[in-house]
């Protein structure tokens, strides 16, 4: 079974530090917003629904301490400062900003009434949100599973299993439903340099799932498709716009580049959520530039000359014309991507 990635126990977000997998499986208890804040920020918790969950579940540490003698004012103040703080963590991933956006719609439409009433409806909202990730992890994963033949080699991209989400989850979730079915699978891991996240946490997922898997450098990927029979690549999304350019990890749009030449499908695996239906286009996404020394001094060890250049963005943005398809709860998305994406809007 996948494992449980973050949830909200005894009055706290608990949640997988994934920094120190595989070495480690670590537990976080986090009981305020500055703590899971720097948690979201360092990618102690990852994956745009499980920023959205952390979201929400931050929200309810803004408030939970208050009492109906604090007042309203002091609510929303703290409520307001929370969610201000949480947005600016992670400025690609659309579902944290999603998240604070019903947690703040929810808390202002009942402005009218008392602090208990308010704090009870948040508490409903932010659990609903993790809950309601459970039910689109599993039927992202039966839609996405009819994709996979029989006996299949695939090629994934950073982590999109249960670490990125409340459950299955988005790409690596396809092939744990494929996989339930009986489907043979064999998994080529991209590492996913800077972090490794396929390397630490992909490929930590899929062994646990008894899923055979391969890890490769990032580079090798274009040898692997010329050399062996793929049959599809799969990944995950942090921002998908209305025309179905998608932004995810870095190394993704090189990843579909290398698909269309070989002819291979090309899957992006994501909630309606991690829609964004105010974007136009990929070129309106916001993209993170992290620290470059994640680049020079990646995991302790100095691997390039002090004083030198690094432009490290953490994500990049695949044009729609690489995605063979959009697997999302709602069914499978094809091209036109902004005729059959528009349509998802009123979900």
């Amino acid at each position: 079974m996948p494992v449980t990635t973050i949830e909200w126990r005894h009055h706290k977000v608990r949640l997988i530090d994934q920094t120190r997998l595989p070495a480690e499986l670590i537990h976080l208890d986090i009981d305020e917003v500055d703590d899971l804040g720097e948690a979201i920020k360092h990618l102690r918790v990852r994956g745009a629904p499980a920023l959205g969950i952390a979201a929400a579940f931050g929200v309810l540490l803004s408030v939970q301490r208050l009492q109906e003698e604090d007042g309203k004012e002091a609510l929303f103040l703290e409520m307001d400062r929370a969610i201000r703080y949480l947005r600016g963590t992670r400025p690609t991933a659309v579902n944290l900003g999603w998240a604070l956006d019903r947690m703040q719609a929810v808390a202002f439409k009942l402005r009218e009434t008392s602090v208990t009433e308010i704090k009870e409806a948040l508490f409903a909202e932010a659990f609903d949100i993790h809950e309601r990730d459970r039910v689109v992890s599993r039927a992202m994963g039966r839609h996405g599973a009819e994709l996979v033949p029989d006996q299949a080699n695939v090629i994934t991209h950073c982590s999109t299993g249960a670490l990125a989400t409340a459950d299955y989850g988005t790409g690596v979730g396809v092939l744990f439903a494929a996989h339930s079915q009986g489907k043979r699978l064999h998994v080529f891991v991209d590492e996913t340099r800077p972090l490794l996240q396929g390397a630490r946490l992909n490929m930590w997922e899929l062994q646990n799932e008894g899923i055979p898997c391969t890890l490769i450098c990032d580079s090798a990927a274009a040898f692997v498709m010329q050399r062996h029979h793929i049959d599809f690549c799969i990944v995950g999304a942090d921002r998908i716009a209305r025309n179905g350019d998608t932004a995810n990890k870095i190394g993704t749009y090189g990843l579909a580049v290398h698909a269309q030449r070989h002819g291979i499908p090309f899957y992006v695996a994501a909630p309606v959520s991690t829609i964004d239906f105010s974007k136009s286009s990929g070129a309106e996404i916001p993209i993170e530039e992290r620290a470059g020394e994640e680049v020079t001094q990646g995991f302790g060890r100095r691997t390039a000359p002090e004083g030198c250049r690094v432009y490290n963005p953490a994500f990049d943005v695949t044009p729609h014309a690489l995605i063979t398809a959009i697997i999302t709860e709602a069914g499978v998305i094809r091209p036109p991507y902004f005729e059959n994406i528009s349509k998802l809007e009123s979900r």
